[in-house]
């Protein structure tokens, strides 16, 4: 077990703005391991309120936002892990005493694979994967050795529908992937805009080896999971924390569901406008629903195993599957009821 110096942290600080502002806090807040309080020994025995949701104004406000931070690394880089499983590396979050780990779908993978976590001293401890929501690139593992004092370093779930664009937010994990004698390495950043039912972009930087590590806010609760890093590195994707409460069960169960991003499946069906059930209006030819014998006028009863409301819910069903997938379609015709099968297919650019 590898050992690090306690009060010590990583913090990476890339800001355009208020150029004199940012380097007061990146020399107070360093990338490489800095002791804590670097510049703070010098602020004010008058305490601020930390500058949270708006950009420093001044010393004394990065001398506050220093302290913040420095107060919630010690908070959040316990809860930060890195995950190994197969070939694949990332990081994770752990949000539950017994041992949850929050990461996304391209790094856990297929349920029921043995993982590696190792914990921010350099502790590995083994878990299993559970389920995956591909579209949604979620992730869920769960360890499965005993925690040392009763119950695992866990961080707070937060509520992704709070997030407005322009707050402050961290991220940590392994950038690079996991490193002998280096903690979670943390860094800071705005919101950038947020899209409630699939991501939050931010600006803070990330590299290969982010991957599934947690978005905090400013009060130390998780509010998303890094995804995908963009083009430049300074805007990001982050899968929100309510994808993770809202599939819960799933997720838990180890179900996956759901298709890759780039990959979005159709079976080639309109429903009728304003119609209140899942009645065909039109098939299109050449399609999956087509090939399938699927007709105008056919009221689609069931998807796979889930009973069918309206043409909303068939089509949230599509989404949750992957082109290739063949699934029985039970339609009421007439008087009649007719069991199909469908074979879903990508939906053509």
């Amino acid at each position: 077990m590898s050992s690090f110096p306690k009060g010590l942290t990583d913090v990476l600080v890339l800001r355009d703005w208020a150029k004199r502002m940012c380097l007061a806090l990146a020399i107070g807040l360093s990338f490489v391991t800095a002791p804590v309080g670097l510049i703070a020994e010098e602020a004010p025995t008058v305490v601020r309120k930390p500058v949270i949701n708006r950009i420093p104004r001044n010393l004394d406000d990065l001398r506050g936002m220093q302290t913040h931070v420095q107060k919630l690394a010690e908070q959040v880089i316990p809860a930060t892990v890195a995950v190994q499983v197969g070939s694949a590396q990332g990081s994770g979050v752990i949000i539950s005493a017994d041992g949850y780990v929050l990461t996304v779908a391209h790094v856990s993978g297929r349920p029921g694979r043995v993982a590696t976590l190792v914990l921010h001293d350099g502790t590995k401890v083994s878990g299993e994967t559970l389920g995956i929501h591909r579209t949604l690139d979620a992730g869920l593992i769960k360890i499965t050795a005993t925690p040392r004092n009763d119950e695992w370093p866990h961080a707070v779930m937060g509520d992704s529908e709070k997030v407005q664009p322009g707050q402050w937010c961290l991220v940590t994990g392994h950038p690079g992937g996991f490193e002998e004698q280096r903690p979670p390495v943390l860094r800071l950043g705005r919101v950038l805009a947020f899209h409630e039912d699939s991501t939050i972009n931010t600006d803070c930087t990330l590299i290969g080896g982010d991957s599934g590590g947690p978005l905090f806010n400013m009060n130390g609760k998780v509010i998303g999971v890094n995804s995908r890093i963009g083009n430049p590195l300074t805007v990001n994707l982050h899968v929100p924390v309510n994808v993770y409460r809202e599939s819960w069960d799933r997720l838990a169960r180890a179900d996956t569901w759901g298709h890759e991003p780039g990959q979005r499946p159709y079976i080639g069906v309109q429903g009728k406008p304003e119609g209140k059930d899942a009645t065909v209006w039109r098939v299109f030819p050449g399609t999956p629903a087509a090939q399938a014998g699927i007709k105008p006028g056919d009221l689609i009863l069931r998807f796979g195993s889930r009973r069918v409301k309206d043409f909303e819910a068939l089509q949230s069903l599509v989404r949750d599957e992957r082109p290739g997938n063949r699934i029985k379609v039970l339609v009421r015709r007439g008087d009649d009821e007719v069991q199909l099968e469908v074979t879903v297919a990508k939906r053509p650019d």
